[in-house]
């Protein structure tokens, strides 16, 4: 089954993340790292889009970026071409470096996106390796200071249309606690979004499991009854949007919400 074109932001800002195979780690010094933003720079040039936000982990990336062109698809993938090529060559290995296929995940508003922003900049304190602040691998401290890498004015504009007070307002709410009730709530939620999805075959395959049935596309056949019966018993199945149930069985989403 061929893959499905991504769907395509209208604000055309999205979370993308990059992971190394198996876990492992993608960057093993601080000249790997510097590599790294050294080829955002590169491609920012090449495909014209922003950074609003980014992240570099042993062995992830996270990057929040403005697509203006549309073209989140070959910006990531020659982000993962350019280093694993520098990674492959530099440790004398071959093969993959980077799992699967990138995450993505559109950004709907700006309260989701300033969320997301210190859900980001506070991975390193998550995991025990530094405090926010401290850490040199974020775009964190770009907010305090002026630079040419990162675009702060739009997650700044958020907190106030003052610059010195969106600074101030920026470093309060990134000193929060994570634990506290309602912000553990926001960052399971950007949590559970980032896990590992099903694509569309083996969606299809799941659900004929599921059903009992050769292919997905039996379920438009049915009458109506029967088809919203077997509708709502997969409406609800873990980690399969009613986005992507929809597209899979060639049905509209409406019908499905609607159950």
């Amino acid at each position: 089954m061929p893959r499905i074109a991504r769907d395509y932001s209208e604000l055309k800002v999205y979370h993308t993340i990059i992971r190394g195979i198996d876990k492992q780690d993608i960057f093993l010094s601080e000249k790997d790292k510097v590599k790294f933003i050294e080829i955002i720079k590169n491609t920012k040039e090449k495909y014209n889009y922003e950074v609003y936000v980014y992240c570099l982990m042993d062995n992830h990336v996270h990057l929040v970026i403005y697509d203006k062109n549309e073209d989140i698809s070959k910006i990531m993938q020659s982000i993962e071409i350019s280093y694993a090529g520098y990674f492959n060559r530099k440790y004398q290995r071959t093969g993959n470096l980077f799992q699967n296929r990138f995450f993505s995940k559109r950004v709907e508003d700006r309260e989701y996106l300033k969320n997301l922003c210190r859900y980001i900049h506070q991975n390193p304190l998550k995991v025990g390796i530094a405090k926010t602040e401290k850490y040199k691998w974020s775009s964190y401290n770009k907010y305090l200071k002026f630079n040419k890498f990162v675009d702060t004015r739009l997650i700044l504009s958020i907190f106030s249309e003052n610059i010195e007070e969106a600074k101030e307002e920026f470093v309060k709410f990134h000193n929060v606690n994570i634990e506290e009730n309602k912000q553990k709530e926001i960052n399971d939620m950007i949590e559970y979004e980032m896990y590992e999805k099903m694509t569309d075959e083996e969606v299809g395959k799941y659900i004929c499991e599921i059903l009992q049935i050769n292919s997905v596309h039996e379920i438009t056949k049915f009458n109506k009854d029967i088809r919203n019966e077997k509708l709502f018993k997969i409406k609800n199945l873990k980690n399969i949007s009613i986005r992507q149930l929809a597209r899979v069985i060639g049905i509209s989403r409406k019908i499905i919400e609607r159950l």
